[in-house]
């Protein structure tokens, strides 16, 4: 992991570096484009407001990204084990996802307030499907000599789909939250955009209204920082519990 973070790493510093360079000797106004060092300067000066905004936009993603998962896990669950329920939830999911959130979340916020609720339903919204699909596609996966092999051992259908159909989709799973938490703070900051008290979307906004560039800039990099520590967090989570997964997939 090191040895792949390295190129990643040197990447982003260049980028950095040519960003920093270009803001110094072109005479671009701050107003247009920040340098990185201006931005980070911003955010130090206004740490605790920055980290007021950037906890209620984390906790947001948090609490909707985990009811989402819980009724994923469910719906999926029912709707492999239930043909009848597939066939009815499934094209209902699949036309979900051409509802335009930013169409739909002033209505949210017009029906349910400024507060934590139409966030979380932005956000479960948006996450609720790709972990739903790769959890479907998962037990799909399972193969039939294995199911044929548990069943002549006496095994039930419960049996089954706990001991083969379940750890078979682990894998799926995971690359569904993998989609999903990056989903989550997006959704978080386009709930707040539209209308909150406190976070990053709503930061961004009234940073914006003020000509505050470089804090909209420093915004855009929290969202960024936090999308890939919770990424990164399930990619951990993933080499915990099915190691065996990863084991065989380097064999292989």
């Amino acid at each position: 992991m090191i040895r792949r973070a390295i190129p990643v790493l040197a990447g982003i510093v260049g980028l950095l570096v040519i960003w920093q360079l270009y803001c110094d000797f072109s005479g671009v106004s701050p107003l247009v484009l920040p340098s990185p060092g201006r931005i980070a300067s911003a955010l130090i000066d206004v740490r605790d407001e920055a980290w007021l905004h950037t906890s209620t936009t984390l906790a947001e993603a948090l609490v909707g990204f985990g009811i989402a998962v819980v009724a994923a896990c469910v719906a999926a669950a029912a709707m492999d084990r239930i043909p009848a329920v597939r066939q009815s939830v499934y094209p209902i999911l699949v036309g979900s996802q051409a509802i335009p959130i930013l169409a739909i979340t002033p209505l949210l916020v017009l029906w349910f307030g400024f507060g934590l609720l139409p966030k979380v339903i932005v956000i479960v919204l948006v996450t609720f499907f790709p972990i739903t699909v790769a959890l479907l596609d998962g037990f799909a996966s399972t193969t039939a000599e294995a199911t044929d092999l548990l069943r002549t051992m006496g095994a039930t259908s419960r049996q089954v789909f706990w001991k083969l159909r379940v750890p078979t989709a682990l894998p799926g799973f995971f690359i569904g939250l993998r989609i999903a938490v990056t989903y989550a703070v997006i959704g978080a900051v386009y709930g707040e955009y539209v209308g909150a008290f406190d976070g990053l979307g709503i930061w961004m906004r009234t940073s914006a209204n003020l000509f505050r560039t470089d804090l909209v800039f420093g915004a855009i990099a929290i969202v960024v920082a936090i999308s890939v520590a919770l990424f990164a967090a399930v990619v951990l989570l993933e080499a915990v519990s099915i190691p065996w997964y990863r084991a065989a997939r380097r064999a292989r």
